[in-house]
């Protein structure tokens, strides 16, 4: 099953860990080259950030893609391509609790009966608004990596302040494997910020 490869995958990475603003902070370093981040609260170990180092096509290290938590802060486009995204247009964060994956769509204002949020063949979360003014596919990674497809009985969305907010309750695959991970981060030693770090495999 691919819940074992991703769990390998981690089992076999490098892992350093540091303890920072309150949060346990991993680092991965993937035997296939790819370098991921993981950031865990301290009290609930729930995880609050997930990104990963991203290559440009020359593999030039072009920055970190966020998959889990708030976006990296926007590059001013005005001063670099004489153009500026509207600070209007929606867009997506994610959050995940202890029994669910979240997302956040802000600057929506339409009322909440406009919207409707499907499970697709495709395995992405598909939101489309009756009156055709937004349409976005949605991936979900944790649940591409464990081969689990969606299911829609899962799906609640609720809608406030312009934002649609979109939850998946985690099925058990997915419970299980956080647990095995957690297994795998917890122990390791980690440095508080500004001690020493030993590099651990």
């Amino acid at each position: 099953m691919a819940t074992d490869s991703w769990l390998q995958r981690i089992q076999n990475a490098k892992k350093t860990a540091i303890i920072q603003d309150g949060k346990r902070k991993v680092h991965f370093h993937m035997e296939d080259g790819k370098e991921m981040v993981e950031e865990y609260n301290m009290d609930t170990n729930v995880l609050v950030r997930r990104a990963w180092r991203e290559k440009g096509k020359l593999g030039q290290d072009v920055g970190w893609a966020v998959e889990v938590g708030d976006p990296e802060p926007k590059q001013n486009n005005l001063e670099t391509y004489g153009i500026e995204e509207s600070s209007s247009t929606p867009f997506i964060t994610r959050r995940i609790t202890k029994t669910s994956l979240e997302w956040r769509i802000r600057n929506l204002p339409y009322p909440k009966d406009v919207y409707s949020v499907t499970a697709e063949d495709d395995n992405t979360i598909t939101i489309r608004t009756s009156n055709k003014k937004y349409f976005k596919k949605i991936k979900v990674p944790d649940l591409e990596r464990i081969g689990v497809k969606l299911e829609q009985d899962r799906i609640t969305f609720t809608h406030q302040y312009n934002t649609l907010i979109i939850t998946y309750k985690k099925p058990s695959a997915l419970l299980d494997l956080e647990k095995k991970i957690l297994n795998e981060i917890l122990p390791l030693k980690a440095t508080r910020e500004g001690e020493v770090q030993c590099p651990t495999s």
